[in-house]
């Protein structure tokens, strides 16, 4: 497969703003980011790059935040390679060990999860993905179903497993990523887990006392009646993927609609992870 590389110098801005243009390039098919001392360089396989799509990202850029790009088409890499220089093992809450099979085993944490992400997102270091760790760490997950919308690497899927839940469903419409959270499941022992790869409309119609969906606010706005139709009456959603402000607004406006009630929400650089439950019966 032929890739291209995009190669981003960033001038002004915060680093959380950088972080929301990565999250928006990736919603755009871009798999593989890799810093630099001037901004960053991202990868996305030449037949899906959409340069129009990127220069209409770029108009919607705060005036303090400037960037511009060049391309270029790329031999072959060694992507594993790529993900190997760029992962280093993280701990969240103090409780949990996420490693690559590179990495030592650390069995003094109480949870150890060992993820190969290779080109699939969710590795624990991005903001919203260690959010929802810590949410799911402190929920009450023994015995449960729960839902993992936009997987990625499996790795909340995982640390539900490992935290006791009686079945897990984990769904990406990424081929990469199915076949990642394959592997993963694999590696971290935890056959429990059910992955499907698709969105929405593949969603096992079953209800779900927990539902969880890192993704970003548009897809999280498209699929939330979808959610709401599957989640047990008092069972909890936890989203992420969105930045505070408009974006958690609009959720919130949209959740209420649904009688998905607004519980509470972790920030983290700007970033957001936000807890509903839902009031209503199933039908």
């Amino acid at each position: 497969m032929d890739y291209s590389e995009l190669t981003f110098v960033c001038v002004g801005g915060e680093e959380w703003q950088q972080d929301l243009f990565i999250n928006d390039l990736a919603a755009l098919g871009f798999d593989t980011f890799e810093d630099t001392p001037s901004g960053f360089k991202a990868y996305i396989a030449s037949a899906s790059l959409d340069l129009a799509a990127i220069e209409h990202l770029l108009l919607t850029l705060p005036e303090n935040f400037q960037v511009s790009y060049s391309v270029q088409e790329i031999s072959p890499k060694n992507w594993n390679a790529v993900w190997e220089s760029n992962f280093e093992p993280i701990t969240v809450d103090k409780r949990c060990y996420v490693r690559a099979t590179f990495h030592a085993p650390k069995p003094d944490f109480e949870y150890e999860i060992i993820i190969d992400p290779k080109m699939a997102f969710g590795t624990g270091h991005h903001q919203t993905t260690s959010l929802m760790m810590e949410y799911l760490l402190d929920s009450h997950v023994a015995g449960k179903r729960v839902l993992d919308m936009g997987c990625g690497t499996g790795i909340l899927a995982i640390l539900a497993a490992k935290i006791g839940a009686e079945e897990v469903v984990a769904i990406d419409y990424d081929p990469v990523c199915y076949e990642s959270v394959k592997e993963n499941i694999e590696l971290n022992q935890v056959p429990a887990i059910k992955i499907y790869c698709g969105s929405k409309e593949v969603i096992p119609q079953e209800p779900y006392d927990l539902i969880l969906a890192n993704i970003n606010r548009n897809i999280l706005l498209d699929q939330l009646p979808t959610y709401s139709a599957v989640l047990k009456p008092h069972g909890q959603l936890l989203l992420s993927g969105f930045y505070e402000g408009d974006d958690l607004r609009q959720l919130e406006e949209a959740a209420i609609k649904l009688n998905l009630k607004f519980l509470e929400k972790k920030v983290k650089d700007h970033w957001v992870a936000a807890k509903f439950e839902q009031n209503h019966k199933r039908k």
